[in-house]
């Protein structure tokens, strides 16, 4: 793959969820990849696994659309290569495919939106309530879909989740989280950049369990007596990635200090939670917190490149 450029699509989980269990028992609940287009379109999944060592350097200035998604049902759907390779402006996406992508509808459906039919079937499915917290006890109250229950959690990078409310279709799904915003005060996002921050110096395991389980049973309680028909409410805890472990642990660690919008980069990743790697860097003992999140629409060449060491590392610390 050295040479070739890259559009930068994320991070994603796409395995099945992990299997809890004792020693070599428990499996780890899919593979992390890093998921890349190359200039004909075709996709190229790389492995972010424990000890990989990820070299590039940003080919291009700026961020590139990347496209559109038509839904077709539950698990059907078709991604559309922007045909102008345009700049993205909206997020990362251009003007056009930011009009033409069926996902943008979905937040409006609960009000009563219009969608199209293949929207519509997808969002008719199971959806499921969860309140995720993260590494610094920021928390949220969300939603998935039944067929990505546990990924969207993964590409999350809750450190402890559980779902609240399993409701009949997606628009049931989005009233509940509209009322848990307003009447328990949770918000439904987390930016990326508050979460890397946090993975800097999480938080105790226990503190974070603690708060997401009260947190938890709090909006139980208020969707009890919702009066809202169409759900359930259930108690279930997400079960968190193996490979996302060592980053949800306290430890000794340090924001990146390289913008990775430009120049050439290079290190081993060591844990990975959601779209964040705790990553080595080549000469150096200290780890560091880098957002792979900040890569997606971007451009960039595949490589045997190094990141710099801080001149002066005592200045981390």
């Amino acid at each position: 793959m050295t040479d070739t450029r890259y559009l930068v699509h994320g991070v994603f989980w796409d395995g099945p969820p992990p299997v809890p269990g004792p020693g070599s028992e428990q499996s780890d609940g899919g593979q992390p990849v890093l998921r890349l287009q190359d200039p004909s379109g075709t996709f190229t999944a790389l492995a972010l696994d424990a000890g990989t060592r990820l070299g590039f350097r940003l080919a291009a200035a700026g961020k590139s659309c990347l496209g559109h998604h038509l839904v077709h049902g539950p698990a059907e759907r078709d991604h559309i290569l922007c045909p102008a390779r345009a700049a993205a402006v909206k997020g990362s996406q251009c003007g056009r495919c930011f009009v033409l992508d069926d996902s943008r509808l979905i937040h409006d459906f609960h009000r009563g939106g219009r969608v199209p039919p293949g929207l519509r079937a997808y969002l008719m499915q199971q959806h499921w309530l969860y309140v995720a917290t993260f590494a610094n006890g920021a928390s949220k109250v969300g939603t998935a879909s039944h067929l990505r229950k546990w990924n969207r959690l993964a590409e999350q990078g809750a450190v402890v989740a559980r779902y609240v409310a399993r409701a009949e279709d997606g628009r049931v799904v989005r009233i509940l989280e509209d009322l848990v915003t307003r009447d328990a005060g949770l918000p439904q996002q987390v930016r990326s950049a508050a979460k890397a921050a946090a993975l800097v110096a999480p938080a105790a395991a226990v503190e974070l369990e603690a708060l997401n389980n009260r947190l938890a049973a709090e909006t139980r309680l208020l969707l009890t007596g919702a009066g809202i028909d169409g759900f359930e409410v259930v108690d279930e805890t997400w079960v968190r990635p193996v490979l996302s472990d060592a980053a949800c642990a306290p430890a000794a660690r340090h924001a990146y200090p390289h913008e990775l919008s430009a120049d050439a980069h290079g290190f081993r990743i060591d844990s990975l939670s959601g779209s964040i790697a705790v990553a080595a860097l080549d000469g150096s003992e200290l780890e560091f917190v880098v957002n792979l999140g900040q890569l997606k629409a971007r451009v960039i060449e595949l490589g045997d490149h190094g990141s710099d060491v801080p001149a002066v590392q005592e200045s981390l610390f």
